[in-house]
């Protein structure tokens, strides 16, 4: 996702520079400490997520918020938690109170690009051929790993399981979450507790999935007609 900053405290900008750096998800295109020199880069530009200080010179973040007919999708940052209301008020997509963790960053960056791939009919399409990285939340760790190394996700009581070939990740998210997350044309539901790559699946026979290691997923019976005419037929 294409993104810009607009923070008028230079610590925060370097923070927020560092951090886009380190996802590796997004594409900084340019930072700003007044919402007025932001708002004339937007008549020529597209960006895809603003990081928004609701306390600037000129005029505040909300303001600026207000403004805008059609905003891209917003992460608010800020020192103050009492604009926190008024803030999702807008249609936000999170809010990070100052001094924020790189962890809380990439949980919010994530619930951006969740809305972005689910919704965005003006950015770019999700990557079909899977090669995006994306972070999972494993216990109390942020785990980069490879969308296209996914073999499938199983729906585990509250949690999700996200199966690679060599190991797998405990996820707080839900299996609902992760389909409407993934690119449709790589990643289908077969079954209601499992997702599977498509690019991994060996064969099928009869009501299962062979994948390209050892695994087998079943087919559930409501699924099985809309995925063969989607993938097979």
């Amino acid at each position: 996702m294409d993104c810009i900053i607009i923070e008028d405290q230079a610590p925060a900008r370097r923070i927020l520079e560092k951090y886009i750096r380190d996802i590796g998800t997004l594409r900084l295109k340019a930072t700003f400490s007044d919402a007025i020199a932001a708002l004339e880069f937007l008549q020529n530009e597209h960006v895809d997520l603003i990081f928004l200080d609701i306390h600037l010179p000129k005029i505040s973040g909300l303001d600026f918020l207000k403004s805008l007919s059609h905003p891209p999708r917003i992460i608010l940052t800020t020192a103050f938690q009492d604009y926190a209301l008024e803030g999702y008020d807008l249609d936000v997509v999170d809010y990070l109170l100052k001094p924020f963790s790189f962890q809380r960053f990439v949980k919010a960056v994530t619930k951006a690009r969740a809305i972005y791939q689910q919704n965005d009919n003006h950015g770019p399409a999700p990557d079909p051929s899977g090669s995006s990285d994306l972070f999972v939340k494993s216990g109390y760790e942020y785990i980069k790993i490879r969308v296209r190394d996914i073999l499938f996700i199983k729906a585990d009581s509250d949690y999700t399981e996200i199966y690679l070939t060599d190991k797998k990740h405990l996820t707080s998210e839900s299996l609902q979450y992760w389909e409407n997350y993934l690119n449709k044309n790589q990643f289908t539901r077969v079954h209601k507790s499992y997702i599977v790559n498509v690019d991994k699946i060996r064969k099928i026979v009869g009501n299962q999935i062979y994948l390209i290691d050892q695994h087998t997923i079943p087919i559930g019976r409501v699924y099985k007609e809309p995925f063969m005419d989607k993938f097979v037929n």
